[in-house]
């Protein structure tokens, strides 16, 4: 489309006239590098030295360097900033000490309950390749502990499965009977390698109950990874739909509500076009303005139509109440013990974007001896660094402009939405988010299609009065009965 073939040229000249930044954050990198590479030896030799002592095959940490190598070159796409090498690291040395334990306390190798892991990296990472990674190098590093390798196959089988049954679980009833499930794979997996004889019926009983227990052991553990880890899963979102803070903005701010739930829908739309988690996003949209609650006569959304309280205020003191609804947001958010990533949302939805109506009508105001600086009316920031919070912040600008267009139409939509994208990406709005322009012409696409569905002209039906209606219903019966009289009548 020739609005997002625009969006590229501002991003080419804020290169040429911005060198020294571009220096600077080149240094950056570099140290950057220099560091990880320095933690990936440290780590490397921790890691054969461990090994060594737990008297572990040195081909295992070579194995397990060669799996770090892979998922750092070929799957960078998969952020790793919020996986965290250390919690997948605090995962795998978990299952890994669990098994070394078992193993030395001389129970039986098939009490591991070792798709307890796979099932927490698949919900809490969200990502399939993750959970395969880490199933891999825990499976035959504990094969190698206990000196079976048909364990590894065993437990590599469990482990995938697993998490393909729990990934994007929403209920927890599906972690429950992905531990059936798992269950029976391990039972079957092991009649197989036995060359399909039964020799010990005791291993296949232990191995249902493995699987079953795993699932609880996952539900158990869940929330507390969730903190650990910062992070929140599908279910832990679905929770959030209904809490007292949502019912608080419903009922004292049913404007901010109704403009909340219309950003959701379009957050949670596009993000699926583009690959992003869809749910995060709508979650995120219901609490991104809570802040308006404190004062929810001076938004727009939440005025009587015939006045507003801005109009005996000054532009510099509506601008503070109007950027204050992020700081209190958070503050709100945080009283009521949200996830950190839902208060990202709060944080970044405005980004640093620019008051513009209170800037202008400041100008307009300006005396001589006065300087009004942009700045001053700019948002705190942060602005979005996930695919999530940079759509909620679209969605947001764009369900606002077109709520206010008169004689909404699809061509008038169209406009606003590309006009809006464009402001915002020029600004530098998404310089921190990983969005690529195809995907803003994607979300473009999307925001269109609902928004069109949403605000577009209705026909005006005819009205059918009951003054007419009751009116003409006698006018009958009277007919009837002077029929009657007429034929009764000699």
């Amino acid at each position: 489309m020739p609005w997002c073939r625009e969006l590229s040229r501002p991003m080419i000249k804020q290169t040429v006239i911005n060198p020294v930044k571009n220096n600077d954050s080149n240094k950056k990198n570099k140290i950057s590098n220099g560091v990880n590479r320095i933690k990936f030896f440290v780590s490397a030799i921790l890691l054969f030295l461990i090994s060594y002592i737990l008297g572990i095959n040195l081909v295992i940490p070579i194995f397990l360097l060669s799996l770090f190598v892979y998922l750092d070159f070929s799957y960078r796409n998969l952020s790793l900033k919020s996986h965290k090498l250390l919690n997948l690291t605090f995962l795998f040395v978990i299952i890994c000490a669990t098994g070394y334990f078992i193993n030395r306390a001389g129970w039986s190798i098939y009490y591991i309950p070792f798709s307890t892991i796979p099932m927490l990296s698949a919900i809490l990472f969200n990502e399939l390749e993750i959970s395969l990674l880490l199933t891999l190098a825990a499976a035959f590093t504990i094969a190698s502990i206990s000196g079976n390798n048909y364990l590894g196959v065993l437990f590599s089988i469990s482990g995938i499965l697993s998490s393909i049954f729990v990934f994007g679980a929403r209920k927890r009833m599906t972690i429950i009977r992905a531990g059936f499930l798992i269950g029976l794979v391990q039972m079957i997996s092991l009649f197989v390698i036995d060359r399909f004889l039964v020799k010990n019926p005791t291993e296949y009983v232990i191995l249902m109950l493995n699987g079953i227990i795993c699932s609880f052991i996952a539900l158990a553990t869940l929330p507390i990874f969730e903190i650990l880890f910062k992070t929140v899963t599908n279910i832990s979102l679905l929770e959030l739909t209904d809490t007292p803070l949502l019912n608080r903005l419903k009922l004292e701010t049913p404007g901010t509500y109704h403009h909340s739930l219309i950003v959701g829908n379009l957050s949670e739309a596009a993000c699926e076009a583009v690959g992003a988690n869809g749910l995060l996003a709508r979650i995120g949209a219901y609490y991104h303005d809570i802040g308006k609650i404190e004062k929810a006569e001076y938004f727009t959304e939440n005025q009587d139509i015939s006045q507003s309280k801005h109009d005996v205020l000054s532009p510099t003191m509506s601008k503070l109440i109007i950027m204050n609804h992020v700081k209190e947001g958070a503050e709100l958010a945080k009283k009521h013990k949200l996830n950190p990533r839902i208060i990202d949302f709060i944080l970044q939805h405005h980004g640093s974007s620019l008051v513009y109506y209170f800037y202008r009508r400041a100008l307009e105001n300006l005396e001589e001896d006065q300087e009004i600086k942009e700045e001053g009316f700019r948002y705190p920031g942060s602005k979005p660094n996930t695919k999530e919070t940079a759509i909620v912040l679209l969605a947001d600008s764009v369900e606002a402009a077109t709520r206010a267009l008169n004689d909404p139409n699809r061509t008038k939509i169209e406009e606003v939405v590309h006009k809006i994208i464009n402001n915002k990406f020029i600004d530098g709005q998404l310089d921190e988010c990983n969005l690529t322009l195809k995907d803003l012409e994607k979300i473009a696409e999307i925001f269109i299609r609902i928004l069109s569905g949403v605000y577009h002209n209705r026909v005006a039906y005819p009205e059918n009065s009951r003054s007419e209606n009751n009116h003409k219903k006698p006018a009958k019966e009277n007919s009837h009965q002077s029929e009657k009289d007429k034929k009764s009548s000699p």
